[in-house]
């Protein structure tokens, strides 16, 4: 079910007061979305002046309270607060008796399964993970952006069913993940987008550099179908000069990488070699052409 099959929620009561505790990017888009669906947000803490405004826009008439008024006020409590500072919160919150026995207590880390939450499992809290497998603006977009998202859930099995209806009235896919592959999941995803946008980054720095007047719409049509293809398709999409082992190509690259922007050198070399190691794999760069090329490759570590 994705947020356009949900029915009005005036048309229903709602059913779980909210609150948010580190009201960021992520704790303000889903507690609307949970509005939306028909809860209540009742509270939020943030101190920042970004988190006043995004509670402002995103929570109208929800008041900023402190971590433990909001515990103290809401049935499912989100903490979306960095991952380092977690642990930290959870046992403070647990230690001052701020969490209730029976109270949803709910973190959207991708790190951590439900492990960090045995302070409050031992409080007598239902301890979930819902890690929202997108990225966020701070803005109004981000709650339409939930529709169809995938969610990282990790729960004790008897709240399982719970935690997957929670994802599907926010509009998301649920997707379980053991406790002990939440590290790994969350490495492949930072692997995959975080890292993109450091390639994009450089990719319009370098074509800025190049003449190119408006390097966001050259790149535009590449990246969406190059992107396309990779989710379609794999390792059989790549292309390119190191899957076709043009070792020329790729010197000169390197050459020119080296004259311009000598900090992506290194960057550029790491990513050819595991292109060409998976090309190998899959049988799509021969390997008379590979040994070419990863001497290329091994000459630009040595310079």
């Amino acid at each position: 079910m994705n947020s356009s099959q949900q029915s009005d929620p005036s048309d229903r009561p709602a059913r779980l007061t909210v609150g948010v505790v580190g009201a960021g990017r992520v704790g303000a888009a889903l507690a609307a979305a949970l509005r939306r669906a028909g809860h209540r947000p009742v509270a939020a803490s943030g101190v920042s002046d970004a988190s006043v405004r995004r509670a402002a826009t995103l929570l109208p008439d929800v008041p900023l309270v402190t971590p433990a008024e909001v515990l103290a006020r809401a049935d499912l409590v989100l903490l979306t607060v960095p991952d380092d500072a977690l642990p930290g919160l959870v046992e403070g919150l647990a230690e001052t008796g701020a969490i209730r026995p029976g109270q949803l207590i709910v973190h959207t880390s991708g790190r951590y399964g439900t492990g960090v939450l045995a302070p409050a499992l031992r409080a007598g809290a239902l301890p979930l993970a819902l890690h929202p497998v997108m990225t966020f603006t701070g803005t109004a977009v981000d709650v339409e952006r939930l529709a169809g998202c995938s969610f990282g859930i990790t729960a004790p099995e008897e709240l399982r069913l719970a935690a997957e209806a929670l994802v599907i009235e926010m509009g998301g896919e649920p997707e379980w993940i053991e406790e002990e592959a939440r590290p790994l999941y969350h490495a492949a995803l930072a692997l995959g987008a975080n890292h993109l946008v450091t390639l994009v980054a450089q990719s319009m720095e370098l074509l800025r550099t190049a003449g190119v007047e408006a390097p966001d719409r050259m790149l535009g049509p590449l990246l969406g179908a190059a992107l396309d293809n990779a989710l379609r398709s794999g390792d059989g999409a790549l292309t390119g000069p190191v899957a076709r082992g043009d070792a020329g190509t790729v010197a000169a690259h390197v050459s020119e990488l080296r004259k311009h922007a000598p900090q992506t050198v290194a960057g550029y070399l790491a990513m050819a070699r595991t292109t060409a190691d998976r090309a190998l794999a899959h049988g799509l760069l021969k390997p008379e052409l590979a040994e070419d090329l990863l001497d290329v490759l091994a000459e630009g570590d040595l310079r």
